[in-house]
C-alpha cells in the first residue's frame, strides 16, 4: 500500500513539474452579454502558423510556443475582433482567464446597405445584378467604408465589377453563365441565414476556388455551424423598400445527430425612394444536416426568394429640371392606382445537397450537387401603329421644338429655327401629363359600340395597339462540385477542386396584358411582307395573354472547371501557388424562323468552345508580430459570356466576329501594421483586362456603313466592342486608432486610375439594314478612339473619416464624412469612330467638322464630387436572459443631390447632328443620368432568445 501511494505521488509530482516546464497560452472565450462560452472562435498568434478553434466550452490552449512578445487575435463571425498583447515566458503557461467578445453591428449595417441593381443602368434582359463590391464581413475600415458608406454612390472596389469575383454557396459558384455575375436576390432577405461567410480580396488564396481578380466570397449554410437560438428582426427604411420582417431559428446539433435552421422574411413598399417603384420580396430558407458518423455528414439547403420591384428611369437634365431627381417615367395611374410598366420579377429556387467527409484529422472532402430553376422577367410596353407611350419620348418634350434646325431634302442645312411657341406648349402639356397614360392605351385597344342614334353605349375589344410584355428567361442549372483539402505536412496544405455546370436556358417574349384588346399581331411593325414575320413557320399569328411572340430561342452551356493550390507556411514566410483550367461550350437554338434572318435564325447554331488557364501566386513576409508585407500576382484567361458571344441572340444565330477569351493580369502589394489600439493597411494594385468583348443595345439615328457607302437609318441596334482593353491602377489605405477605451477613429482612402486601354473595334447588328440589303447582319465601323477615356459608373477617388463612441452600457454612436470624386459618364463608342465625321447624305466628311470642335463635343463628362455625411448608432439590452438590440442609421444627412451614373445617348451618330443638338442650348438627346438617394434612414430592431 505504501509503495502504491508513493508511486501515485511520484507520478503526480512528475506531471506537475512537466506542466510547469511547458510554454504556452490558455483561456476561455465568452460572449460579453450572455457570459456564455463561444465555440468555433478562431484564435491565432499573429504572423505565426499557430491557430485553433475554441472548443464547445469556449476553451483554447497553445503549447510549446517559443515565447516572447506576441499578439493574440480572436475572430468570430458576428463579433468584433479582439487583439490582445501577451508576453510569454519560457517554461510558463500563461492563463489569460476569460476573453470577452462583443457582438458586431456589421449584420445590421448589411441590412441597411443599399443594393444597387445593374438593371437600373440597362434595359436589356440581363438576369444578374451588381453591387458596390463584395459585402465585407472583414473588420478592415476601408472595406467597411467601401460597402456601407461609398456603396450608395456606386463605388466599386478596385473599379471591378462582380463578374471579376467568385461568389459561392457551400463550394458551388453562383455566378450566372449569361453574364458572369451573381444574382444577389436569389438569397436576398436572408441576412441571418447567409451570415457565415469567408472573403478573400484580390487574388489572395481561397480554400474553395481559384477565384477572380476581385476576390472570392464563400457563404456556408451548414446547419450545425449556426449559433443556436431564435432571432426576430423588424426594420423600417425609406430606400428601395419601406418595411421588413425576418425570423430565424437554429436548433444546433442534437444528440441524435440532427441540426436544422429555418429563416423567413418579407420586404415591401407601395412606393420606394423613387416615384412608382414598388417592392415585394419574400424569402424562405431551410438547412437540415444529418451527422451519419463522426466522419460523414449530409446537409440539405433550400432557398426560395420570389421578388418583384418596379424600376426607375434614367433622365436627361431637361426632364429632371422640369420634374425632380426622383422622377420616374416608367409608371402612371390606372383607375387611381400606380402601375409601373417596367417591373423585374425573379423566382429562382435553389436546392443543394452537400456531403462533408472528414477523412482524418488532416484531410477533408466536401462534395455538392446544386439544382436551380425558375424564371426572370423584365416587363415593358410594346406598340404597333401607334405613338410611343413614353411620356419623355423626345418628340413630347420642349427641347424637340427649341432645338430645331432647318433641313433640305433630309440633309441638315445648319439654319437654327427654334419654335419657342410650340416648345412652351409642349412644356405645359408634359407637366400636365408627366406619366404613362394607361387609360388612353386601353381606349386605343377598343372600339366604341354605338346605338341606332350613334350614341356610344360601351366598348368592345379590338386588335391591340399597345400591350404589356416581359422579356422572359427560364433557366435550369445543374452543378456538381467537389473540394479536397489536406495538410501534407507541418508546412504544406493542398487544395484541389473541380466542378461541372450545365445550363439550359429558354428565352422568349411573353405577352402579359392585352390592355383591354382582343389580340396582338406577332409581327414587327417596322417592316412589311415576310420580313415583318417573327416566325415564318407560323406566319400572321394572333397572340393572346400567356403566348410567346417576337423572339423565342434556347441556350445550352456546359462549363468544366478545376483548380489546385499549394500553400506553404513557415516561421517568417508564407507563400502559395495555384493553377486553374476550364473548358466552356455554348450553343444557341432558334425556335422561330425570323423574317429578316430567314437562313440564320431557326435551328441550332454552331457550337462555340473555349479552353482557359489561370496561374497565380503570392508571398507573405512576416516582419514581426506587428508587421507584414504581402505580394500577389495572377495571369489568367477567361471565356466570354453567352451575352457577348451571340450579339443578336433574340433574332439570329450569328456569333461575334473576332471573339476570343479575355486575358487578365493582376498585381498587388500590401503592408499591414497592427497593434491592440492601432490598425493600418496600405495596398497598391495594378490590373489589366485585354481582348474583352462587350455587347449593348440602343436606338440609333444616323449613319451605318453597309459596305457600299453610308446609309441614314433609324433602328434598334446591338453594338459589340471587341479587342476591348481596360487598365486599373490604384491604392487603398485603411487606418483605425483607439483613442480611448470608448472612442475610436478611422480613416479610409481609395485612389484609382481606371481607363480604357485600347481602341476597340465597333460592329453594329442593324436589323433595318439587314432587311434592306438582305446580307450579313453585322456592319463593321472600325476602331473607336476610346483609349485613355475613363471607365464609367463609379467614383475613382473616395475618402472617409469616422469617429465612434461606444459606451460600456452597450450603446454606441458613430458619424462619418465621405468625399467621392472622379465619376464619369459612359461614352458612346460609335460617336468616336471615323464614321462620326461622315455626312450620311453624301458619303463625304462634314466641311464644318473641325478637330477642335469635335474634341469639345466628345469630351467625357465628369460628375461633380459629392460629400456624404452618415450617422449610425445603436443600443442593446439584456432582459431576462434575452437580448434586445436597436440599430439606427441615417445616410446623406445633408440631402445632397448627386449623380451615380449615366450614359451618352447614341442617337446622334454624326458630327452635324450632335453639334447642332448641343449648340441649341436645349439638346433633345442629352446625356441620361441616374441619381443617388437623398436623405435616407434605416431603423432595425432585433430580439434574440
Amino acid at each position: 500500500m505504501k509503495k502504491a501511494l508513493l508511486t501515485v505521488f511520484l507520478v503526480f509530482q512528475l506531471g506537475f513539474t512537466f506542466a510547469q516546464n511547458k510554454t504556452g497560452i490558455l483561456g476561455i472565450v465568452l460572449d460579453a452579454k450572455t457570459q456564455l462560452p463561444l465555440a468555433f472562435v478562431t484564435v491565432s498568434i499573429q504572423n505565426t502558423n499557430a491557430m485553433q478553434l475554441t472548443a464547445a466550452d469556449g476553451k483554447f490552449s497553445f503549447e510549446e510556443n517559443s515565447g516572447g512578445d506576441q499578439l493574440l487575435l480572436f475572430r468570430s463571425q458576428g463579433y468584433k475582433d479582439a487583439l490582445i498583447p501577451v508576453t510569454i515566458e519560457a517554461g510558463e503557461l500563461l492563463d489569460l482567464g476569460t476573453i470577452m467578445l462583443e457582438e458586431d453591428e456589421i449584420s445590421d449595417q448589411q441590412l441597411s446597405l443599399i443594393r444597387l441593381f445593374e438593371n437600373d443602368l440597362t434595359d436589356d434582359n440581363s438576369g444578374s445584378e451588381s453591387t458596390s463590391g463584395l459585402l465585407q464581413s472583414s473588420k478592415d475600415a476601408f472595406q467597411q467604408a467601401a460597402a456601407f458608406n461609398w456603396g450608395q454612390a456606386r463605388f466599386r472596389i478596385r473599379g471591378l465589377d462582380s463578374e471579376n469575383a467568385t461568389t459561392m454557396i457551400n463550394g458551388v459558384s453562383m455566378n450566372k453563365v449569361y453574364d458572369g455575375r451573381p444574382q444577389w436576390s436569389n438569397w436576398g432577405g436572408l441576412n441571418d441565414a447567409t451570415r457565415n461567410q469567408e472573403f478573400t480580396i484580390g487574388t489572395a488564396p481561397s480554400d474553395y476556388a481559384f477565384g477572380g481578380i476581385l476576390g472570392t466570397q464563400e457563404i456556408n449554410t451548414r446547419a450545425s455551424i449556426y449559433r443556436t437560438g431564435t432571432r426576430i428582426t423588424i426594420s423600417g427604411t425609406n430606400t428601395n423598400y419601406r418595411g421588413r420582417v425576418m425570423g430565424t431559428f437554429a436548433s444546433g446539433m442534437s444528440s441524435s445527430g440532427w441540426a436544422f435552421v429555418v429563416s423567413a422574411g418579407k420586404r415591401y413598399a407601395q412606393e420606394g425612394h423613387f416615384e412608382g417603384t414598388t417592392y415585394d420580396a419574400n424569402s424562405l430558407f431551410l438547412s437540415v444536416e444529418k451527422r451519419l458518423t463522426d466522419s460523414h455528414s449530409l446537409n440539405f439547403t433550400g432557398f426560395y426568394t420570389p421578388n418583384s420591384r418596379g424600376k426607375n428611369s434614367p433622365n436627361t437634365a431637361e426632364v429632371t429640371e422640369l420634374t425632380s431627381k426622383n422622377y420616374n417615367s416608367y409608371w402612371g395611374y390606372q383607375n387611381g392606382k400606380q402601375r409601373n410598366a417596367r417591373e423585374k420579377n425573379i423566382e429562382e429556387p435553389i436546392l443543394m445537397l452537400n456531403h462533408y467527409f472528414k477523412i482524418n484529422d488532416h484531410s477533408n472532402l466536401n462534395s455538392s450537387v446544386m439544382y436551380q430553376f425558375g424564371k426572370i422577367g423584365n416587363s415593358n410596353l410594346d406598340y404597333q401603329n401607334a405613338n410611343s407611350p413614353d411620356p419623355t419620348y423626345f418628340r413630347k418634350l420642349p427641347s424637340y421644338y427649341s432645338s430645331m434646325y432647318g433641313s433640305d431634302e433630309g440633309e441638315y442645312s445648319g439654319a437654327f429655327t427654334p419654335d419657342f411657341e410650340n416648345a412652351e406648349k409642349s412644356r405645359i402639356q408634359f407637366l400636365a401629363n408627366p406619366q404613362i397614360d394607361w387609360d388612353a392605351m386601353y381606349k386605343a385597344n377598343q372600339i366604341p359600340i354605338l346605338d341606332l342614334n350613334g350614341n356610344v353605349t360601351g366598348y368592345e375589344a379590338a386588335k391591340s395597339h399597345y400591350v404589356l410584355y416581359e422579356d422572359r428567361t427560364d433557366d435550369k442549372t445543374m452543378v456538381a462540385s467537389s473540394n479536397f483539402n489536406t495538410q501534407l505536412n507541418e508546412n504544406l496544405i493542398l487544395n484541389v477542386g473541380g466542378s461541372f455546370k450545365d445550363l439550359k436556358s429558354h428565352n422568349y417574349q411573353k405577352l402579359l396584358d392585352l390592355l383591354g384588346g382582343a389580340y396582338f399581331e406577332d409581327i414587327d411593325g417596322f417592316y412589311g411582307g415576310d420580313q415583318a414575320q417573327s416566325d415564318l413557320n407560323n406566319p400572321n399569328r394572333q397572340v393572346v395573354v400567356g403566348d410567346a411572340y417576337g423572339y423565342n430561342y434556347k441556350y445550352t452551356a456546359t462549363i468544366f472547371e478545376a483548380f489546385s493550390q499549394f500553400k506553404f507556411a513557415y516561421d517568417r514566410v508564407d507563400f502559395y501557388l495555384a493553377q486553374a483550367f476550364s473548358a466552356t461550350n455554348y450553343q444557341r437554338e432558334g425556335l422561330y424562323k425570323n423574317g429578316i434572318y430567314e437562313s440564320i435564325s431557326f435551328g441550332k447554331s454552331q457550337k462555340v468552345g473555349f479552353e482557359n488557364f489561370g496561374f497565380k501566386g503570392g508571398v507573405l513576409y512576416k516582419i514581426s508580430g506587428k508587421q507584414s508585407v504581402n505580394f500577389n500576382g495572377a495571369h489568367l484567361t477567361k471565356a466570354p459570356t453567352i451575352r457577348n458571344t451571340f450579339p443578336n441572340s433574340r433574332l439570329n444565330n450569328s456569333i461575334t466576329d473576332g471573339l476570343q477569351s479575355e486575358t487578365i493580369n493582376s498585381l498587388d502589394a500590401t503592408y499591414v501594421f497592427r497593434l491592440p489600439k492601432l490598425k493600418a493597411r496600405l495596398t497598391a494594385y495594378y490590373s489589366t483586362i485585354k481582348n474583352a468583348t462587350k455587347t449593348s443595345f440602343f436606338y440609333a439615328e444616323g449613319i451605318f456603313d453597309n459596305g457600299a457607302g453610308y446609309t441614314n437609318t433609324n433602328a434598334f441596334v446591338s453594338q459589340t466592342l471587341t479587342h476591348f482593353d481596360r487598365k486599373n491602377i490604384g491604392g487603398e489605405f485603411s487606418f483605425e486608432y483607439q483613442l480611448t477605451s470608448t472612442i475610436k477613429t478611422s480613416v479610409s482612402a481609395g485612389y484609382g486610375e481606371f481607363t480604357y486601354d485600347s481602341n476597340p473595334n465597333v460592329s453594329i447588328n442593324n436589323d433595318a439594314l439587314a432587311s434592306v440589303e438582305n446580307t450579313k447582319p453585322t456592319f463593321d465601323f472600325g476602331k473607336a478612339l476610346l483609349k485613355n477615356y475613363k471607365q464609367a459608373g463609379n467614383p475613382q477617388q473616395a475618402y472617409g473619416f469616422g469617429i465612434d463612441y461606444r459606451d460600456p452600457k452597450y450603446w454606441w454612436i458613430g458619424i462619418n464624412i465621405n468625399y467621392l470624386a472622379d465619376n464619369y459618364i459612359d461614352v458612346s463608342p460609335i460617336a468616336r469612330t471615323n464614321g462620326f465625321y461622315i455626312n450620311p447624305a453624301s458619303g463625304f466628311p462634314f466641311p464644318e467638322a473641325t478637330e477642335e470642335r469635335a474634341r469639345e463635343l466628345l469630351k467625357q463628362e465628369r460628375f461633380d464630387p459629392v460629400v456624404l455625411l452618415n450617422l449610425i448608432g445603436g443600443k442593446s439590452w439584456r432582459i431576462n436572459g434575452k437580448n434586445l438590440g436597436l440599430f439606427v442609421s441615417a445616410n446623406n444627412l445633408l440631402d445632397t443631390t448627386y449623380k451615380t451614373g449615366g450614359y451618352e445617348q447614341a442617337r446622334n451618330a454624326n458630327f452635324r447632328q450632335l453639334d447642332q443638338d448641343v449648340s441649341s442650348g436645349t439638346p433633345s438627346f442629352g446625356n441620361k443620368y441616374f441619381y443617388g438617394y437623398g436623405r435616407t434612414y434605416f431603423v432595425n430592431l432585433n430580439f434574440n432568445f
